[in-house]
């Protein structure tokens, strides 16, 4: 999925903590509503205020998207974050243009939009002010505590339009999470998140994503997940399998190599091609599903949650195989 052009404005680098070894690439976009091409997505058009992630997860998925600006998937991706500082007002003009019909609108598809320095940009609080402006819906996936920041916003946009919420919490694994997403918050800091945007009515759920075969994969480790999720207020828990696109592979195995060499094999067999094998991400599914049918005799789905404001509500679950070659 490519954007539209952008322009760079200037480079900027912050001498803070957290913050030292980023480069911010300031640019101005024509354009932020992104038609998702193909129709295999629970949704057809994206907002993503940033390109790059300081989250740095080993495994992510657009890493490749760095390439078409000319800059490497590894390093780059994760030190040089594309700023589109002119996205809240550009999106007004698009939402109020004759041709667009409201539809619902997915973020995070890309990268995450409350990644750390959407602390010092604040771009989405004005992208959501843009939103509740134009009552348009949507939905929001990210690894990012930040987005607790903008509770209000979120609950005004509930109030006249369908919104939704997820947590990508792919383990709570201690030193699964330290080894594969050194720049994210704490996956438990995420589960308080959730409990937050649940306990404030707004339908959030939870993508176990990615499981790492190895490595994240066992009963307990995704029980844990399940449990704190649902136990937290979640609606929906949806585990989605280790991808392995073209080039993402060339930044992982390598990662995997020095790390975890004794899974290398295992992982040769399972990603002979993008995808593991359908049994293996079937077995998945089977697993998590009893884990929460098991969870929801003791968390029952929250009051209203199962209503018709939750089923209009854009997820932003990629459930279908072609949802995970975009997402993971």
């Amino acid at each position: 999925m490519r954007e539209a052009p952008l322009f760079e404005l200037r480079r900027r680098r912050f001498d803070a903590p957290g913050f030292r070894g980023i480069e911010c690439i300031e640019v101005e976009a024509r354009s932020v509503l992104n038609r998702v091409p193909g129709g295999g997505l629970p949704f057809d058009w994206t907002i993503n205020p940033y390109r790059g992630c300081v989250h740095a997860c080993t495994y992510c998925f657009a890493r490749p998207t760095h390439t078409y600006l000319d800059m490497d998937a590894g390093r780059d991706f994760e030190t040089k974050i594309v700023v589109k500082v002119n996205a809240p007002e550009v999106l007004r003009r698009e939402l109020a243009a004759p041709r667009w019909r409201g539809e619902p609108i997915a973020m995070g598809t890309g990268t995450d939009p409350y990644q750390r320095v959407e602390g010092r940009y604040r771009l989405m609080r004005g992208i959501l002010e843009a939103l509740i402006e134009a009552r348009n819906p949507f939905s929001i996936l990210t690894k990012g505590t930040l987005i607790v920041r903008d509770l209000d916003l979120l609950r005004r946009a509930a109030e006249v339009a369908p919104v939704s919420a997820a947590f990508s919490i792919g383990t709570l694994d201690e030193r699964v999470w330290r080894e594969t997403e050194p720049g994210t918050p704490h996956p438990r800091a995420r589960i308080e998140a959730l409990r937050t945007l649940a306990a404030a009515g707004i339908p959030t759920g939870v993508l176990v994503a990615p499981v790492l075969p190895g490595l994240s994969d066992a009963p307990r480790q995704l029980r844990a997940v399940v449990e704190a999720a649902l136990e937290a207020g979640a609606t929906h828990v949806t585990p989605i399998l280790l991808h392995l696109r073209p080039g993402v592979r060339e930044q992982f195995l390598p990662w995997l190599v020095t790390h975890h060499p004794d899974l290398v094999p295992r992982y040769r067999e399972l990603y002979r091609r993008s995808y593991a094998p359908t049994a293996d991400r079937r077995r998945l599914a089977r697993l998590v599903a009893d884990l929460v049918r098991a969870g929801r005799r003791r968390w029952p789905t929250p009051p209203g949650t199962s209503s018709d404001r939750l089923r209009r509500a854009p997820r932003p679950t990629p459930a279908p195989r072609a949802a995970q070659a975009t997402l993971w």
